[in-house]
């Protein structure tokens, strides 16, 4: 199966899993946030991305103007290693990362979650490309792409065992809209994948495809 494939059937599961009011309460947030101008406001084709000076996994500050100096860049920002779409998604990038490596990209994933939890992210899912660390949203701001959570919400996650205060260091209960971007060597988004749902991605066949 393919990523949306994959996402599809886990989004079934989890109507099984979690039925009634919390799938009332996961839908709600999303339809709230489709009420936003979210879309709208985010970078998306044409645009030059502001400056991205992060750290990696293991602490190492990394600037993705030095990154484009010498390969074009897919960017991908995604929301914590408890997210099980994340997981997959992430999982799916590494399967594609020998196409897009040949095409001239460097893959790098952006969350909010700290190093070490980035870390652990990037070790249970095996990734060989770059996880960097962006706290307090500060990148995923400047591309207007993040939001705070619905205190309904914040409440089911926290039933569920999702604790966005450790996982991000921080109180703010901000996350990313789930956000893919192709950015040329001068700085320049040629191809944005933006949705409200995080449910859904982009597919790493679109992404090869778009490269």
């Amino acid at each position: 199966m393919n990523l949306t494939e994959q996402l599809k059937k886990l989004a079934e599961g989890s109507l099984q899993r979690h039925p009634g009011e919390a799938q009332n309460i996961m839908q709600a947030g999303i339809d709230e946030l489709i009420q936003t101008s979210i879309l709208e406001n985010a970078y998306k084709t044409g645009q030059k991305i502001p400056e991205i000076v992060l750290p990696n996994a293991v602490g190492n500050t990394i600037n993705v103007k030095d990154i484009l100096k010498k390969n074009k860049i897919v960017l991908t920002f995604y929301r914590g290693g408890w997210c099980p779409y994340c997981n997959l998604e992430l999982r799916a990038l590494q399967q594609a990362l020998p196409e897009i490596e040949a095409k001239g990209a460097q893959l790098i994933a952006i969350a909010p979650e700290s190093p070490d939890n980035s870390l652990s992210t990037k070790e249970k899912n095996k990734l060989s490309f770059e996880v960097l660390s962006d706290t307090n949203n500060k990148v995923a701001k400047a591309l207007n792409l993040s939001f705070t959570l619905p205190k309904a919400l914040q409440d089911l996650y926290s039933k569920f065992g999702i604790d966005l205060k450790t996982n991000q260091g921080n109180t703010n209960q901000e996350l990313p809209i789930a956000a893919t971007y192709i950015v040329e060597q001068d700085g320049t988004i040629s191809y944005h994948f933006l949705q409200e749902d995080y449910k859904l991605r982009a597919d790493p066949l679109e992404i090869v495809s778009a490269l």
